[in-house]
């Protein structure tokens, strides 16, 4: 069987060759830019420099916490330097955490600390990857996991971070009860009961009620998955889209540009014994698909042509294991990222005009353009308040110009009635905001009566919120 990646790369290599002299010419031609420029490791304060895993956000904290339990946590709230923004694997591209004030990282706080029947007690500081083996201990797994698992907890519910399934609401959507530390030192339970309208606040709350210190989930049965992954036209993906997701637990597909083809990837629980997934191939894939852009960037037809020649061969891809081994992938390949969440009756149409408009546009884009379903939820900042909504996301590479997604797909995803992705780049601020919540004021005024003095609002929330 000859996988993807090594279709990919004998076929790239082969081509480098043709291209002129083998690979010393493949090095030469791929016309990759520099590495964006470092900011200094220390200001002229002697502060040290904080930076987002992409690399486009920063900032020189004048302090930064660790608390190692609530009661240092509310304490901390109280005294620190604003503005006190919380963070946790620093992936969003959104300028959430940045400041100049103080950093709150939960990292000590990390953990389950209880059970209610089968729901789970968790400390926000937990990080995604660490997570799943501490549930399956009990025989128990997160419904859902979002593409990348390196996120906190509390980073990954404040932004609504969401993996993939017609009947699975994001991450939030499966909190029943929090405690958030507001920057006063108070403590708050919340839940549908208690201090209802703070629940329906803080479920998705960017850290600006506060900081959120532990949640209530509730868990599944940690079953296997069968995991398949298969390439088709890009066409054919388009039509049998919303059957796939209608028949599969989870289903997403990648649209990749300047191929005509798509990558599909199904989750599904069975009772098989396990198959190993075997080395990541997702990296090589995508090494391989910069390097036709590199090559044949100049000639549509050509890398089109060369795309599908070389995939030709590839053969689906299976494994069997536990869940929370499967849903989430390594993506050591850093990049910039744009995700609206759209209706799904517009997601498609989208989709259709975002990948026609690159490849008119802007050959330098090779990353694929990922493509999820996600359930309905009634958290009054989620995107899927009120209903069903079809997620696409368009990668830029790290070291490429992104500036593309604002000038030419945020139009698209905004005339389709897309909501942004929190952690996730846009343009999208205040009145625009309040027109696609229907809670926006609610959540305001939540906001306004837990951080009256703005504590925990640093510039871009400010604009975000439309208080500057």
């Amino acid at each position: 069987m000859i996988s993807r990646r090594g279709a990919l790369i004998a076929g790239g290599t082969g081509a480098a060759v043709v291209a002129g002299g083998g690979v010393a010419a493949y090095k030469v031609a791929t016309g990759d830019k520099p590495e964006p420029p470092s900011p200094a490791s220390v200001n002229a304060d002697g502060k040290l420099l904080w930076r987002n895993w992409s690399g486009i956000q920063n900032a020189y904290p004048a302090a930064r916490l660790a608390p190692k339990d609530e009661g240092e946590l509310a304490t901390a709230l109280k005294v620190a330097q604003a503005p006190i923004r919380p963070v946790g694997a620093g992936h969003s591209f959104t300028a959430l955490a940045p400041t100049d004030g103080t950093l709150v990282s939960l990292d000590a706080m990390s953990g389950i600390v209880g059970w209610e029947g089968d729901e789970a007690i968790i400390r926000t500081g937990t990080r995604l990857g660490a997570l799943g083996p501490l549930l399956a201990q009990k025989g128990r797994a997160l419904p859902n996991l979002p593409d990348i698992n390196k996120q906190s907890l509390g980073g990954a519910l404040g932004t609504a971070t969401h993996g993939t399934g017609m009947k699975i609401p994001a991450m939030h959507g499966d909190v029943t009860g929090l405690r958030l530390v507001t920057p006063s030192g108070k403590v708050i339970d919340a839940d549908a009961t208690r201090n209802p309208e703070v629940f329906q606040a803080a479920r998705v709350s960017l850290g600006s009620l506060g900081v959120i210190s532990q949640v209530r989930m509730r868990t599944s049965a940690n079953r296997r998955l069968r995991r398949k992954v298969w390439l088709e036209p890009f066409d054919e993906a388009l039509a049998n889209a919303e059957g796939r997701w209608a028949q599969h637990r989870n289903f997403e597909f990648y649209a990749v540009p300047f191929t005509g083809l798509a990558a599909n990837i199904s989750h599904d629980e069975t009772d098989d014994p396990a198959l190993d997934r075997g080395p990541d191939q997702d990296t090589e894939f995508l090494l391989a698909l910069r390097g036709l852009r590199n090559l044949l960037g100049f000639a549509t037809p050509l890398r089109k042509a060369a795309a599908k020649a070389l995939l030709s061969t590839a053969k689906p891809e299976t494994a069997v294991d536990e869940g929370w081994k499967l849903l989430s992938t390594e993506r050591p390949v850093r990049f910039n990222e744009m995700e609206f969440h759209l209706p799904v009756e517009n997601q498609l149409k989208a989709l259709a005009e975002v990948v026609a408009t690159i490849e008119k546009e802007r050959p330098d884009v090779f990353f694929p353009i990922e493509v999820r379903r996600i359930a309905a939820d009634d958290a009054w900042l989620s995107p899927f308040q009120g209903g069903v909504r079809g997620s696409v996301a368009v990668h830029a590479y790290y070291r490429d110009d992104f500036s593309f997604l604002y000038e030419l797909i945020e139009p698209i995803f905004r005339r389709y009635d897309g909501r942004p992705h929190w952690g996730k780049l846009h343009t999208l601020n205040g009145g625009q905001l309040a027109a696609i919540y229907p809670r926006w004021k609610d959540f305001l005024a939540v906001r306004q009566e837990l951080d009256p003095e703005g504590r925990m609002l640093n510039p871009y929330l400010k604009g975000l919120f439309g208080l500057t």
